[in-house]
């Protein structure tokens, strides 16, 4: 998509009371960003550990970005709510945009 550098796209600012709100909401819905941390930076650690060698330096960024956001994706089931179906719809849309780009159809 081409942007036309003369339309000038308005972003409201989010005040801090729409900010606390997002933050509650989101709080409720994953648990607490401490404990989502913990388990995400975890499950990093383990990634980064194949960072100087195989099979980590051999992935593109793309595939690379993808495992990190499943791992971040893994992180809010894993810390909470486990039925929430959009966490899983995420999970497996990165896997697809990694596997559609290998079968030439990028995004």
């Amino acid at each position: 998509m081409i942007r036309d550098p003369n339309t000038v796209t308005s972003i409201p600012m989010p005040t801090p009371d729409t900010i606390d709100a997002t933050l509650n909401e989101r709080g409720q819905r994953y648990g607490k960003f401490t404990g989502h941390a913990e388990i995400t930076q975890s499950m990093k650690c383990v990634m980064a550990t194949f960072k100087h060698g195989e099979p980590w330096e051999a992935l593109t960024p793309d595939q690379r970005e993808a495992l990190e956001m499943i791992a971040h994706k893994i992180g809010r089931v894993l810390n909470g709510d486990p039925n929430y179906a959009d966490s899983w719809v995420d999970i497996a849309g990165y896997a697809k945009l990694v596997a559609d780009r290998l079968e030439g159809v990028e995004r």
